[in-house]
């Protein structure tokens, strides 16, 4: 094994844990989408935000899926998942009391830069949890304002709230929030190209773009940006942050087989000083710096 290779292990060992995990509770939402809450005490006090499990869905599906962690408690995390394929199908019909094996938490986490204290957390779709999950860490820490924005093309997994903080940049009548972050004082808006009432009518980056307007010339250093999302929208978050010269961060999604690194089933070509290189999503990510991601190769 390589030097380099050797690193790699030794910066996972001991940080990936395999648990008998309970399912606490189970919500379903509209177009087949689910939020679940699985106690598994050695992932959650070890989950950073930006992290993802690797869960067996059921006892007849050898492979694990991978889920993002949306929140976590003392001895809890909560994923949201949609139904797709027989994995997750599988997945939603289990009830609570009901156990399933977790290998967790993994991945490289997004980065906080205290140098850029004004962050705007941007997730599209089963995008959204990691940014729920960053969101409450930044809350809790003062150096740091967070705002955020939120695109679906289907119904959103949560009740729609009215949001009563301000957000620069969207106009009077876009005031739609996700309620936990309205709760938690997180300046949030809904997108979407379906007309829901109160949600901002076109792409999450057509609002990312109002709310970097309204910061004013001398923002874009202060600023950073972080988005989980399908592809072709993190390609255009990286396109927008490169045109505003702001930092950002990207989770990438993508399929997984081992979800530790063994297989490099999940590789991505990456632009590197050195030269161009591939690497796993699942351990070198799934975080990325969203300059270096060769954008023309993947996907």
């Amino acid at each position: 094994m390589s030097t380099d290779a050797q690193r790699h292990a030794q910066r996972n060992r001991n940080t990936i844990f395999v648990e008998d995990g309970e399912i606490l509770s189970r919500t379903e939402f509209p177009g087949e989408q689910y939020v679940m809450r699985i106690r598994a005490a050695k992932c959650a006090a070890a989950a950073k935000a930006g992290s993802f499990v690797h869960l067996s869905c059921d006892a007849s599906l050898p492979m694990r899926r991978p889920m993002s962690i949306m929140r976590v408690g003392d001895d809890w995390f909560e994923i949201l998942f949609k139904i797709v394929g027989q994995g997750l199908k599988l997945l939603a019909q289990k009830a609570p009391g009901d156990r399933l094996s977790v290998l967790g938490p993994i991945g490289k986490p997004f980065t906080l830069d205290p140098e850029r204290p004004r962050a705007l957390l941007i997730g599209g779709g089963v995008g959204i949890p990691p940014m729920v999950f960053l969101a409450d860490v930044l809350r809790r820490d003062a150096q740091f304002e967070a705002a955020a924005i939120l695109g679906s093309e289907i119904p959103f997994p949560f009740d729609l709230a009215s949001s009563s903080l301000p957000f620069a940049g969207a106009p009077a009548n876009i005031d739609r929030s996700m309620p936990l972050l309205e709760s938690w004082g997180v300046p949030a808006r809904l997108t979407s190209r379906q007309g829901f009432p109160g949600c901002y009518d076109g792409f999450v980056t057509d609002l990312a773009r109002r709310w970097l307007d309204a910061a004013g010339p001398g923002s874009p250093g202060q600023t950073m940006i972080y988005a989980c999302g399908p592809t072709p929208m993190l390609k255009a978050v990286a396109a927008l942050a490169a045109d505003y010269g702001v930092r950002a961060e990207v989770s990438l999604e993508e399929y997984m087989a081992c979800a530790v690194g063994g297989c490099a089933g999940c590789a991505v070509r990456v632009k590197l000083p050195d030269g161009p290189a591939m690497q796993r999503v699942c351990v070198d990510g799934p975080v990325f710096d969203a300059g270096i991601v060769d954008w023309d190769a993947h996907p």
